[in-house]
């Protein structure tokens, strides 16, 4: 059957790219049923209510924070060791349009879990919204694209496999989520140590949350703990923030127009 041939874009040579090492990465899933009722009672109560995305960005982060493991990377140079982060740097994938396809980019957020809940919906709102050459990662990325593959290969393992490197260009974990189209995400791909997600949220508050791990850098009960704890840190220092959020009266920008 003759067909026809499609030239690689340059957000597809940049996934094709990731999925190169990230097939690499011996990767297990752990996921635990939360109910997050506490939470969304005290986002229900803000008028304008900030995403679930950062929300759960937010809670991740502090769990990374006081989680030692979820701060490490498995890194090759210059001999296959362990290399811990004193501080996190969050990736999130967006589907942004660009040149007439839908193209996952991802954004970094330098020390997540020092930032407030506002401060990392307007970050997360930028990059789902202003131009793509605008923002800063996305540039550089569709840059790199454009580059050879038998440059970008290597500078891409050196990236992944320097330890001081690493989490400057790829960051420290990832989160990738598509609940809000009614569909979740079983087996994610990453080089990262850990990428997380969440299904749909019903109205008790009940979700499912999955940590995909690097199986040489943590193991499963660890996750397992880490998982209760991430349910935790929702309900209670999440929770608090947003009921701050809520007595402060946070304004809607839209009002401000």
């Amino acid at each position: 059957m003759k067909g026809r041939v499609l030239k690689l874009s340059a957000p597809r040579r940049l996934v094709c790219d990731l999925m190169r090492f990230s097939i690499l990465v011996p990767r297990v899933t752990v996921q635990r049923r939360m109910n997050l009722g506490r939470l969304l009672e005290r986002r229900d109560a803000i008028d304008s209510r900030p995403s679930w995305t950062a929300i759960f960005l937010k809670g991740y982060a502090l769990l990374a924070a006081e989680t030692p493991e979820m701060r490490r990377a498995y890194i090759k140079f210059p001999w296959p060791q362990l290399y811990e982060y004193p501080s996190n740097v969050a990736s999130i994938a967006h589907e942004r349009d660009w040149e007439g396809e839908r193209a996952v980019l991802l954004s970094r957020i330098k020390e997540p879990e020092r930032r407030s809940i506002v401060e990392l919906d307007a970050l997360i709102e930028a990059a789902r919204s202003r131009p793509i050459m605008e923002i800063k990662e996305f540039r550089q990325a569709l840059t790199f694209a454009g580059m050879p593959a038998i440059l970008r290969h290597p500078l891409m393992w050196l990236g992944l496999n320097i330890g001081r490197q690493r989490a400057n260009y790829f960051g420290t974990f990832q989160l990738s989520v598509y609940s809000g189209l009614g569909a979740e995400s079983l087996n994610p791909l990453s080089p990262l140590t850990t990428l997380f997600n969440y299904g749909r949220i019903d109205k008790s508050g009940n979700v499912d949350v999955r940590i995909h791990y690097d199986h040489r850098v943590m193991d499963g009960a660890n996750v397992a703990r880490a998982l209760v704890r991430f349910e935790a840190i929702l309900n209670e220092i999440v929770s608090d923030e947003l009921t701050r959020l809520a007595a402060s009266g946070r304004r809607d920008p839209a009002n401000d127009q």
